[in-house]
């Protein structure tokens, strides 16, 4: 018997809206700040990773994409993306890429010059995103900056899942997902003292 949808099995939308939304106005990158935030309220809160299991928009665009549409090789995941050390040392690589966004925007922010706004994929290559820009001379620079370096985080993480989907299987991506590691670390710490 087939289940009936659930609202929340239509979240890939939103995540879909927010990576076009941001193409033509980058200040829509500052909503990402809510797929940033809730997974980890989530987690404190209720101890689960309910955002991760139901609520990823992402997790479900390649479940969809990869599934459905038949665009993942299915392949098993390989092992090493399942090890601690990797998941960890991609979530402490993520967290550098981060703080250098922050520290970038802070800069901008307090003045600095010869810093320009720009969209970067996997943090290194520049993306031509001036289409976007028109709206971020309506705000002062720190804000568009923080845009530019948040939309370039979340470019990131789609486009490895989409590498990783096509390779592997639909949701390759969860099982590095910085996000996923993050809550899942704030899980086993909540429950350290409850069992036994």
């Amino acid at each position: 018997m087939k289940q009936s949808k659930k609202w929340y099995d239509y979240l890939w939308v939103l995540s879909a809206l927010y990576l076009i939304l941001g193409f033509f106005n980058i200040l829509f990158a500052w909503l990402g700040l809510i797929c940033f935030f809730l997974p980890l309220g989530i987690a404190v809160i209720r101890g689960n990773k309910a955002y991760c299991n139901r609520y990823c928009g992402r997790g479900q665009l390649f479940e969809l994409l990869g599934a459905r549409l038949h665009l993942s090789r299915g392949r098993p995941v390989p092992r090493f993306l399942k090890q601690k050390w990797f998941r960890y040392g991609f979530l402490a690589f993520f967290m550098l890429m981060f703080c250098n966004m922050l520290f970038t925007t802070y800069l901008v922010a307090a003045g600095a010059s010869g810093l320009r706004e720009a969209v970067t994929l996997l943090w290194v290559f520049r993306l031509p995103w001036h289409f976007a820009a028109s709206a971020a001379a309506l705000v002062p620079p720190g804000v568009a900056q923080f845009a530019f370096g948040f939309y370039g985080v979340m470019l990131t993480s789609p486009v490895l899942g989409l590498v990783t989907m096509v390779l592997f299987k639909p949701r390759a991506w969860c099982v590095y997902c910085p996000m996923g590691t993050m809550t899942q670390g704030i899980c086993k710490l909540r429950h350290r003292g409850k069992v036994g």
